[in-house]
């Protein structure tokens, strides 16, 4: 049973209590998903995509899709400290690592603007709120995305597309469906799932503090569609929470 203690605000640092309750699984479960995603890309860059099969090449785009938001889940879960609590250097160093492969986004810029966030969420100082006026679907996502994206990052990503294409001789083919779809794709899957269903005004208004609602779907749904991100309320009120132990969360506030 894990302690379910609301924090009042966000907090990096973590209780003894409830670092001896994760011990090394988080790192496990982070190497496992680093792991996965190295292997898949690595096979998939080298296979003769022109002998692939549509209806066999849709599902794994999807695949890849969901490993690249699993990097983002992992960095996020590290933001929060609870990745290895043991120690922070390490904790913050697979952050780092998992949105540096995820698409070179600065590690530190979104851990302030995470913190922004659960201090002010759904509010005109929460950084991925939508600025009053588009608040619909893609008005809000490239809203969102301006803030994180800048030329620097898309320079860099440009320069490895052609050293990995024309100095490694990886397909342009395979790069484009197996590295560059999936990273935009699983980009639309986090929004839509970890901010725009959740921090959407109901019909009813916003209930404070967190402005956030969870969304309301079988646990095995959830971890597909986004690592249980959907339980963005439990997430809200128990920021130190890793991604896989949200339903347990979920399940005791639904008792």
């Amino acid at each position: 049973m894990i302690h379910l203690e609301p924090l009042p605000s966000y907090q990096i640092e973590l209780n003894p209590e409830v670092k001896s309750k994760f011990l090394f699984k988080g790192l496990f479960i982070a190497s496992a998903i680093i792991s996965i995603w190295v292997i898949s890309l690595g096979f998939l860059l080298s296979i003769d995509i022109s002998q692939v099969n549509f209806l066999i090449l849709l599902p794994i785009v999807i695949w890849q899709t969901f490993l690249y938001t699993g990097l983002f889940i992992t960095s996020h879960d590290a933001m929060h400290g609870v990745v290895f609590p043991q120690n922070p250097k390490v904790n913050h160093f697979i952050g780092l690592l998992c949105i540096s492969l995820y698409g070179l986004l600065p590690y530190k810029k979104l851990l302030k603007k995470h913190w922004l966030h659960h201090h002010n969420p759904a509010s005109n100082i929460d950084p991925d709120f939508h600025d009053g006026i588009h608040k619909n679907f893609w008005g809000w996502y490239f809203h969102f995305m301006k803030s994180y994206w800048s030329w620097r990052q898309i320079i860099i990503i440009t320069i490895i597309y052609n050293l990995a294409n024309h100095y490694f001789h990886i397909p342009a083919y395979n790069l484009i469906y197996f590295w560059a779809v999936p990273s935009l794709l699983s980009s639309l899957q986090l929004f839509y799932f970890g901010t725009f269903l959740p921090h959407s005004e109901p019909i009813g208004g916003y209930i404070q503090p967190h402005n956030a609602q969870t969304i309301n779907r079988p646990i095995w749904w959830s971890f597909i569609t986004c690592y249980h991100f959907g339980y963005h309320k439990e997430h809200h009120e128990y920021p130190h929470i890793p991604w896989w132990q949200l339903p347990k969360v979920y399940k005791m506030h639904k008792q």
